[in-house]
This record gives structure tokens, sequence and C-alpha cells, in this order.
């Protein structure tokens, strides 16, 4: 999607943060900007001071019959979307997995991962139908590496991730490109979003984010986003100092293949069906 200019992008998460700046990179190009939140008050704010042609549609990822409303809002005024950004999420609570309440892991995985399967199952047909289109999924750093007292929501991004490739897959036979973005720290508001939606207070410190860490600027991370969707790249990874701990978790990987391969009795099997070489 080389072209931005006029093109439509639905964007949660969009009061602030992430969401925001990936809205802002994308008026800068021209685009009519979609900015979806649950925190209604914060968003019509925002709308009110956005830097370009904005709409502001209150939504929690979590209501299926409230998408389709923001949908028809949205495409009354700017037409059908062709940009698709699926940011809302709430962060960790810092509980190890055996300790953590049953509703909090069932309400990390309905935002951060069912919410992005609410926006795919909205939108994404159609852009197939029209052979056009692009959706941004947004993991994390957490969806490449797991770490402990945030589980729950670990498991979250990496079912973002899959769900990423695996989409990605299914839709570029049909000219509509996938991307999927692993943040690590940015400096955001999602332990205030966080808060007003489970009534507890964020916790000051996980291994995702020492006490003290602000994190790095999101008008950085929107920029990286709006120009991946441009060329359709698939990973965007605003934090190059992740990648040894990548690289490391990938050749653990391949030891234990090795070690698979080289077993007395072992004897290969059919290759998986369906995945395409890359």
């Amino acid at each position: 999607m080389e072209e931005l200019a006029g093109r439509h992008a639905f964007i949660t998460g969009g009061a602030g943060g992430i969401g925001l700046a990936i809205g802002r990179a994308l008026a800068v190009r021209g685009a009519r900007v979609t900015l979806a939140d649950i925190d209604a008050e914060v968003l019509a704010t925002t709308v009110a001071g956005f830097p370009g042609e904005a709409l502001g549609a209150p939504l929690d990822v979590r209501d299926r019959s409230a998408w389709s409303t923001a949908r028809k809002t949205a495409e009354d005024r700017f037409g059908p979307v062709d940009i698709l950004c699926n940011n809302a999420g709430i962060g960790p609570d810092a509980k190890l997995i055996a300790d953590t309440a049953p509703e909090t892991f069932d309400r990390i995985v309905a935002i951060n991962l069912t919410g992005v399967f609410n926006g795919v199952s909205e939108f994404a047909a159609a852009m197939r139908a029209r052979a056009s289109g692009h959706i941004v999924n947004t993991s994390s750093t957490a969806g490449l590496l797991a770490a402990p007292h945030i589980g729950p929501y670990v498991a979250s991004k990496f079912g973002v991730l899959g769900l990423s490739e695996a989409l990605r897959y299914e839709l570029a036979p049909h000219g509509v490109g996938v991307s999927v973005l692993c943040p690590g720290l940015v400096a955001t508001r999602l332990g205030e979003s966080t808060r007003k939606i489970t009534g507890e207070p964020p916790p000051a410190q996980t291994p995702a984010r020492p006490a003290g860490m602000v994190g790095i600027d999101p008008a950085y991370v929107g920029e990286r986003v709006a120009d991946a969707i441009q060329v359709n790249r698939f990973y965007i990874l605003p934090h190059g100092e992740y990648r040894e701990a990548v690289a490391g978790r990938a050749a653990r990987l391949q030891a234990a293949f090795a070690e698979a391969a080289e077993s007395p009795g072992y004897a290969p099997g059919a290759p998986l069906a369906g995945i395409p070489p890359e």
C-alpha cells in the first residue's frame, strides 16, 4: 500500500500512546483516521486536538456488537476501512501464573487477543473482497520472549503473533497486507488505561517495565508502523536491543530440533502441510 493519501485507517486504543502516534503518522501521509477507544472522555479530547481529518468512535474491543456500530459510524463518515490497526490492550498485573485470578487471565486474553480477532472478524473479509487493505496487530516483545510475572500477558501476545502470521498467509493471495508490531518499553498511558479497566493500580515494576524506566517515544513507533504499511513489512520491531535475546531463543529451539533428529529411533515424518515457503 504505497499510497496512503485518502486511505481510511481505523485504530483501536487510539486515544493515546502508540495508537494515537500511529494515527498521527498516517494523517501526515494524508490518511483519514478513525480513533477508537474505550475511554470516551479522553477520546473526545484527543480527536479535538488531532492534526488531521479524524473521527472518534467509542469502543470496547471485547464487545462484538460495538464493533459493528463503530464500523458503521466510521464508514458512514470516511468510507470503507483500508487500514485496520488492532492496537488496544492492557498490561500485566505482575502476578505469577499460579497466583493469577481466573478473571484476570480471562480479561487480559479477552482484550489483548480476542479483541484483535474481533477486529479482524469485522473488517478482513471486506478487505479480501476488495483485494485491498492492510492490517496491523499489536503484539509485544513479550510475544517473542517470555518472562516471569507477566505470564497471562505473554500468552496473549504470543497469541497475537501466531494469529498474525497465519493471517498473513491467508490474506496475501488476495492483495491484503498484514503486519505485526512487537514493541518493548514505550512511553504510553498503558498503566492508566489498565487501571481504568481493571479498577486496580498497575504494578510499579515488572520484568518488562522496571521501576523508573519510561520507554521510547511513541511517535517513533508510529512512524515505523506507517512505513511498514507502505512497504507491506510483516515484522515491526522498534527495539533493536532485544535482538540477541530473541536470537538466543531461536538457537535453543534449533538445538532441540537437532537433538530430536539425532535421537535413536528417529524417523523423519512428512513436513507440515500448508506452510508456504518464505
